[in-house]
């Protein structure tokens, strides 16, 4: 697969993600507004990728982001270590009232017909403060990047962190790292810094500088503003509208190799159907189909994006590496929290036709 995505050999880090680190409060199925006790979870869409290749699948990984020095501060930093990813932070000194503050995301798991709710308090966020010139990135990647990766959550919280996103992505391929960007099109967030057609715009300047995308039909329609497929897909799992939207998406960026997606049909709350498609250099996969019974969503497609990375990174073929994101990130929904608790032989078990029935 080299003549696709040319991957350094040799580096210091394998993987590199910038995102803001959140942690999620999960009362577990009962709803918030009942709720007296709950879970903390250590989150991030672009630090999950990051944990979970250094802790299931073994790599050296890192995140860019911001760090409140207070003991929520605290506790996120701590789970950041134990998940094994390097960290290089921005520090903002908490004023013990108003912050700056780490984010907060509310989750309760929904059941059966009632689905999961998410919101946010992304008040006074650190990490939306960030802006181009606040990391070193000479430094940075002075000892080599395998591979950088940052997403739509990130840009989309201010007007800066879209700046910075762009910014990294151009030193990165500088530095001769595949880039890879997970659209992740959040319109809560967007809306909130500047609606659509800033997002749009923004979304572009990010992606001329990246070989990789992660995203689904919406995203790719939402947030890179291509029109949608002709054809309506006959159910969530077919992957023709997705596919026929990727000329589209070759022609605006003509440097993107790799577009990827899970495909998920969610029957109730706790049992989906679930697939993955990519379009690798030309050449269109599906992986299998599988029946999910779903313990937490939340995580399941960054733990999709990592067992692709790793695949690519790996030098698997392209059939395997999809197989190795769509199996991770069907055991991921397993797992409470965001960040996958799976060794990298259970993912390849799964990946190899498991034990879970899978219908072809």
């Amino acid at each position: 697969m080299g003549h696709a995505l040319n991957i350094l050999k040799d580096a210091d880090l394998d993987f590199l993600s910038l995102g803001a680190l959140v942690h999620r409060l999960d009362p577990g199925t009962i709803p918030f507004r009942k709720a007296t006790e709950c879970k903390i979870h250590v989150s991030g869409g672009e630090f999950n990728v990051a944990a979970n290749l250094s802790d299931c699948f073994g790599l050296k990984t890192g995140i860019v982001s911001a760090m409140s020095d207070y003991p929520i501060g605290d506790l996120i930093a701590e789970r950041v270590r134990a998940m094994g990813v390097k960290a290089f932070y921005k520090h903002f000194k908490h004023d013990g009232a108003t912050g700056p503050n780490m984010a907060t995301v509310y989750s309760d798991r929904g059941s059966g017909l009632r689905a999961p709710v998410v919101f946010y308090n992304r008040a006074n966020e650190a990490a939306a403060q960030l802006k181009p010139g606040d990391f070193d990135w000479k430094t940075i990647f002075a000892g080599g990047v395998r591979w950088v990766h940052s997403g739509g959550i990130f840009a989309a919280l201010s007007p800066t962190t879209a700046e910075l996103a762009a910014e990294m992505m151009k030193e990165a391929k500088a530095a001769g790292a595949i880039t890879s960007f997970d659209l992740n099109f959040r319109e809560k967030l967007w809306k909130i810094s500047g609606g659509h057609e800033r997002a749009v715009n923004i979304i572009d300047r990010i992606v001329r500088n990246v070989d990789v995308l992660v995203g689904n039909e919406e995203d790719l329609q939402k947030g890179l503003s291509i029109p949608g497929p002709e054809v309506a897909a006959e159910s969530k799992l077919d992957p023709s509208a997705f596919f026929a939207m990727i000329d589209k998406v070759v022609k605006k960026h003509p440097q993107v190799k790799v577009v990827a997606t899970t495909l998920r049909e969610v029957h109730s709350t706790n049992r989906h159907s679930w697939g993955a498609v990519a379009w690798i250099d030309g050449k269109t996969l599906t992986a299998p189909t599988a029946d999910l019974e779903v313990l937490d969503r939340v995580g399941s497609g960054d733990g999709f994006a990592s067992g692709f990375i790793y695949g690519l990174l790996t030098g698997e073929a392209p059939e395997e590496a999809l197989k190795l994101g769509w199996a991770h990130g069907a055991l991921l929904t397993t797992f409470p929290g965001d960040t996958t608790m799976a060794t990298v032989d259970q993912v390849r078990a799964l990946a190899k036709g498991g034990s879970a029935r899978i219908q072809r």
